[in-house]
């Protein structure tokens, strides 16, 4: 659909943008769904009740952190480990509300909240790449908003399935273990140039080492270590693709 560029969108161009999202979006649920169903299981062994697993999706939505967040409760760590951590591991979406703001009209109150609750690794890439092709701030705003309610819809059904799956799932199973095998289906997808690589060895060599830390606080220092020297070799080597 051919839109002029001399006039505000209509509620037509609203709704053909987030529909467009929707199906832009569309090839990455069947990544989503299993996400979803595995942190849901993962959830309930680790002993949350159905309601506080499903509550964490609908107020946190946010994978990456959910998982860290269940994977740390599994070994005691506390609260404050806890919260700490989600926040680091969340950190990168000032970034990409940075990097989308440009594109974007500008966004306070209600709006400005909803966008940045519902934003995911996901949902910026696409709303990144369509940003190129839409000059409209108001039709991104839409493309993005179609292509994060679809998102964050398929979670939450993916949250219910992996509960319902868990909770009839004998506790000898220890469905714990899918925690560290989800990290990997998440890290191996990203890792597209040297930077990247080097911050998830970093990352990776510094848990280990700091593995007798008290409250789990490893992960967390880990994390720091990870994200400075991915920026580090950001400015030493670019973002390119690794020639090697």
């Amino acid at each position: 659909m051919t839109v002029e560029l001399n006039r505000a969108p209509t509620a037509r161009d609203w709704t053909h943008e987030a529909l467009v999202g929707a199906r832009d979006t569309a090839p990455i649920l069947p990544g989503v769904l299993p996400f979803g169903m595995i942190y849901g299981a993962a959830a309930v062994a680790a002993g949350l009740s159905p309601t506080l697993a499903q509550g964490m999706s609908v107020a946190l939505f946010a994978g990456a952190s959910q998982v860290a967040a269940v994977d740390l409760l599994v070994r005691d760590a506390g609260w404050l480990t806890i919260l700490v951590a989600i926040l680091v591991i969340n950190s990168r979406f000032v970034m990409y509300g940075a990097a989308l703001a440009p594109s974007l009209p500008r966004l306070s109150g209600p709006r400005g909240i909803l966008a940045s609750y519902i934003l995911t690794d996901q949902s910026f890439a696409v709303t990144l790449a369509r940003s190129r092709q839409d000059p409209d701030p108001e039709r991104r705003l839409s493309y993005f908003l179609g292509s994060s309610v679809t998102l964050w819809c398929t979670w939450q059904l993916g949250t219910l399935g992996g509960i319902l799956v868990g909770a009839v799932i004998p506790p000898s199973w220890q469905l714990e273990f899918s925690i560290p095998l989800m990290f990997l289906a998440l890290l191996f997808p990203v890792l597209r140039d040297r930077p990247s690589w080097l911050a998830a060895a970093v990352a990776g060599m510094v848990v280990i080492a700091a593995k007798g830390l008290p409250h789990n606080l490893g992960l967390i220092v880990g994390v720091i270590a990870g994200i400075a020297t991915g920026l580090l070799a950001e400015r030493r080597f670019g973002t390119g693709e690794d020639a090697s």
